[in-house]
């Protein structure tokens, strides 16, 4: 996928298990020069991010027009955030409900008919090298049959790599209500003939 600036956009995941850029500098440091006025510093975090911005939106959209248009958008809304921004979680966790809200309603724009669920797409769209567990086609089929509610706090936990009270800031939702979705959504896993050999292994 190509990006606004003419770039491909790589699996995403891939810089974020490093928020460290050549300077050595944290995701914190980087925000903390931004505010005291480095544009070096917000253009380090960008692409450090983008590629897992507009996978996410992509995810969403199923459109990676509308995923490149999210993404811009994204980071516009980070922006203006700036000076006085003070991260208090993971940036992820900051940027996902920017990305799922500008995803459902760039949606709603392009079809301005029914309104599908925000997260309902092709589980093609996931990169192969960001999940933690191997989604096969019949991974796919059993995910399809759980409450969308579910399928979303599953990603969350094993594409996007996020802890419970991680989900639960960007979701806006008790950390309970977390573990009874993933709890209930691996339930479901664990107990069809298709998908409980990932837990057998």
């Amino acid at each position: 996928m190509q990006g606004a600036d003419g770039v491909l956009i790589s699996a995403a995941g891939r810089d974020l298990d490093a928020p460290r850029d050549r300077n050595n500098r944290t995701d914190q440091e980087l925000i903390a020069a931004i505010n005291a006025g480095d544009e070096s510093a917000f253009e380090t975090l960008y692409r450090r991010y983008r590629d897992w911005v507009v996978n996410l939106a992509y995810r969403f959209t199923a459109d990676p027009e509308l995923a490149l248009d999210v993404m811009q958008e994204t980071f516009l809304y980070f922006v203006k955030k700036f000076p006085g921004f003070i991260l208090t979680s993971k940036l992820k966790t900051f940027l996902y409900p920017a990305v799922r809200n500008l995803s459902i309603a760039a949606r709603r724009q392009k079809d301005r008919l029914y309104l599908h669920e925000a997260t309902d797409f092709d589980l093609e769209a996931i990169p192969a090298s960001e999940p933690k567990i191997e989604w096969d086609n019949s991974l796919k089929a059993v995910l399809s049959t759980l409450p969308e509610e579910q399928r979303e706090v599953l990603r969350l936990r094993f594409v996007d790599d996020l802890t419970l009270a991680e989900i639960a800031e960007a979701l806006e939702i008790p950390v309970g209500t977390v573990k009874s979705r993933l709890h209930n959504g691996l339930q479901t896993l664990r107990q069809d003939a298709r998908t409980k050999n990932f837990f057998d292994q």
